[in-house]
């Protein structure tokens, strides 16, 4: 029990941080996801591209002093395909994922509500076709972490991964800032830019 309760608090924490986050950068936002898919924007790569470096190089302190180890998830290249397929087509239709459905809720985006509840179906229809997949499609594979293949020690190639992320994230914003990308065709924006555009068309009295 004791254990349990330090768990629970740092998830509530790493919640609470992440949603912050989540909701300061717009990605929750269905017109930024969708324009992502579009590549008309690119806020929410930048974003991911953020965490992945964040959580690198945190996964690689927290590795080195010893409170957490690593668990690599086996390689199914095939599943990761065709799953990685399914939820980007069925992020593009929704303007959602699994981790900002529960954002937009608490926004008030009430068709997210449609979102949760087909996640959740669909959660529960993988638990039962899950036998039969493990056989056809997913299998097992290699358990792999990246820095094994290069022979290098793992904090070493959080390092560099993120380092060479950074490059990519200040090219990025050189070519393409987040302000221009968040634009006036997103949510949030379009109402006002629509309000303004025929204000100024309206006739004088």
């Amino acid at each position: 029990m004791s254990s349990v309760i330090p768990a629970i608090i740092a998830g509530l924490v790493m919640g609470v941080v992440f949603g912050f986050a989540l909701e300061k950068s717009r990605v929750f936002e269905p017109g930024i996801i969708v324009g992502q898919m579009q590549l008309r924007n690119f806020i929410m790569l930048k974003v991911f591209l953020t965490a992945i470096a964040t959580g690198a190089l945190v996964l690689a302190a927290l590795n080195g002093l010893g409170f957490v180890k690593l668990q690599p998830k086996a390689a199914l290249y095939a599943a990761d395909a065709i799953g990685g397929l399914i939820l980007g087509a069925g992020i593009a239709l929704a303007g959602a994922c699994p981790g900002t459905t529960l954002a937009q809720i608490g926004a008030g985006y009430r068709d997210a509500l449609f979102t949760l509840a087909g996640g959740l179906l669909g959660a529960v229809v993988f638990s039962y076709a899950q036998p039969l997949l493990d056989r056809a499609l997913i299998g097992t594979g290699p358990k792999l972490i990246f820095t094994d293949l290069l022979g290098i020690p793992y904090w070493l190639g959080a390092i560099v991964l993120s380092s060479a992320i950074v490059v990519v994230l200040f090219a990025m914003e050189r070519m393409r800032p987040w302000r221009d990308d968040l634009g006036t065709d997103n949510d949030g924006n379009a109402l006002s830019a629509f309000a303004k555009s025929h204000s100024k068309m309206a006739p004088a009295e």
